[in-house]
């Protein structure tokens, strides 16, 4: 199966939402490159960053889950390549 390299960036504004956000990123572990995660107290915002090597729908779908999530902004990012 044909696989796109991605980033997805995540914003996290309730506290709560985490442990739904990482059984998401756990059961999609198998495509995920990296992971960058940096608390911004000021806001009391989490951002996190995902690389993800996976076929484009799989991407798609792990945004959408995340961005269903409350409290929780996902977005993708593929390279012009």
């Amino acid at each position: 199966m044909d696989t796109k390299v991605a980033v997805v960036s995540i914003i996290v504004e309730d506290k709560e939402a985490v442990n739904a956000l990482n059984a998401l990123l756990h059961a999609y572990g198998e495509y995920i490159i990296g992971r960058m995660g940096i608390p911004y107290r000021a806001r009391g915002l989490n951002i996190i960053c995902i690389a993800l090597d996976a076929p484009e729908e799989t991407i798609r779908a792990l945004t959408e889950e995340l961005s269903g999530v409350g409290g929780v902004s996902a977005q993708a990012t593929y390279p012009n390549v």
